[in-house]
């Protein structure tokens, strides 16, 4: 069994080293631990430092990509060396490395195929008020949509199966956190939370630049990826509101008449015509998406296989020479 753990990093020179020095060697259960650095594009000397303190593995990004390309670029560089589960951690020292063990323990009772580490979010003085309350809404919002209850759905240190991890297909530019686990609820993955610890914060978070673009872009890739997964609930209830919307304008406009009040309203029934047909529109989007959804499973069913045959032919992978 082996276990690579990943770390993306973008100008993460100086904490690196910290970094590394908390991860694991060895881990019960493994036969060989791994440490594999992604570096996005950084325009200090991260990957010089990476191999000087001893990383196995290290992919340089010419240019930066972003959060959510640096993780599908390590996932698929762990798969590619042989990895029997990955350990997804920041380079910025946020995680304890020594939970490393307790991560993976539910992957090995074969109890789960993707294990979220879950952050004592109330106890890190670095998290300000509001940003606890935004973190206990992202993780409500996540369970109302997927039903998965993880109560820190947005924490980056976890580990998934290296079946997971073919299956795994992300559309997202800005993060990978909220995505995966959407995709992994829709793929019916046995998805698993253990409480960690953290370290104290090196750094400011670079992942975005104000709390408000953060929880735009949060929600817009929620709305996204679970309109991909779920088309016709949500044109089918965007539709059913806009038609239930016609249908009460309809009927004010009804009420006025019978009072002998319609000619001055009949802005209700040109609203209410708009909103009829909206609705109607809504409606037939919904099951050309839901056919459109269909062939999207279809192809990452094909995908999986695929990806899963060039990976176990891949020289790199310790597996192809068996």
């Amino acid at each position: 069994m082996k276990l690579i753990i990943q770390i993306c990093c973008h100008n993460e020179a100086e904490t690196l080293p910290g970094t590394l020095a908390d991860l694991p060697r060895s881990v019960p259960g493994f036969d060989c631990v791994e440490w594999l650095v992604v570096d996005d594009g950084s325009i200090d000397n991260t990957a010089t430092v990476a191999r000087d303190h001893g990383v196995d593995h290290v992919i340089r990004i010419p240019r930066k990509k972003g959060l959510a390309r640096a993780f599908e670029a390590g996932i698929s560089a762990c798969l590619a060396r042989g990895a029997d589960v990955i350990v997804n951690t920041d380079g910025d020292n946020q995680y304890a490395g020594a939970c490393v063990a307790d991560l993976v323990a539910p992957i090995l009772c074969d109890e789960a195929d993707m294990v979220i580490g879950d952050r004592p979010i109330e106890q890190i003085d670095d998290f300000s008020p509001l940003k606890k309350r935004l973190q206990r809404l992202g993780s409500w919002t996540l369970r109302r949509i997927t039903g998965l209850d993880l109560p820190d759905a947005a924490s980056g240190f976890r580990a998934l199966t290296r079946d997971a991890a073919l299956r795994l297909n992300i559309t997202s530019d800005f993060t990978y956190s909220l995505e995966t686990l959407v995709a992994a609820s829709q793929q019916k993955l046995k998805v698993a939370h253990v409480p960690i610890r953290v370290n104290p914060a090196t750094r400011a978070s670079r992942l975005f630049g104000s709390m408000g673009r953060y929880i735009g872009l949060q929600m817009i890739t929620l709305l996204r990826v679970y309109t991909m997964y779920r088309p016709l609930r949500v044109f089918i209830g965007a539709g059913g509101l806009a038609i239930l919307g016609g249908a009460i304008l309809c009927l004010r406009y009804l009420y006025y008449m019978l009072l002998g009040e319609g000619k001055g309203h009949i802005q209700s029934v040109v609203v209410a015509g708009l909103l009829l047909n909206v609705g109607v529109l809504l409606c037939m989007m919904g099951l050309l998406a839901d056919t459109i959804r269909s062939n999207r499973l279809f192809l990452e069913r094909v995908l999986y296989r695929l990806r899963k045959l060039e990976i176990e032919n891949d020289p790199r992978d310790d597996r192809s020479a068996k």
